[in-house]
């Protein structure tokens, strides 16, 4: 493996901005932003959304049916009463 050509792997702190939930990962960014977490300074990078605050991971998905495709399909291949 050569040297000098990797990125610095190192701990970092992520924050979920949706449900400002934290905790602690590791990464190769290295953003300017600190915070102290558990006694140590952290950089921090913040996320819009993350398995702790996405629909499908929450159970809150749902399914959008604009055009009717879904009751389209039940009805042709639906059971016959």
């Amino acid at each position: 493996m050569r040297s000098g050509i990797h990125p610095e792997y190192h701990k970092v702190l992520y924050h979920d901005t949706a449900t400002n939930d934290e905790w602690v990962g590791f990464s190769t960014l290295a953003p300017e932003e600190r915070k102290s977490f558990e006694g140590e300074l952290l950089p921090v990078i913040r996320l819009d959304i993350s398995a702790k605050s996405h629909p499908f991971w929450t159970g809150q998905a749902r399914t959008v049916d604009a055009e009717g495709r879904i009751d389209r399909f039940k009805r042709r291949y639906g059971r016959k009463k």
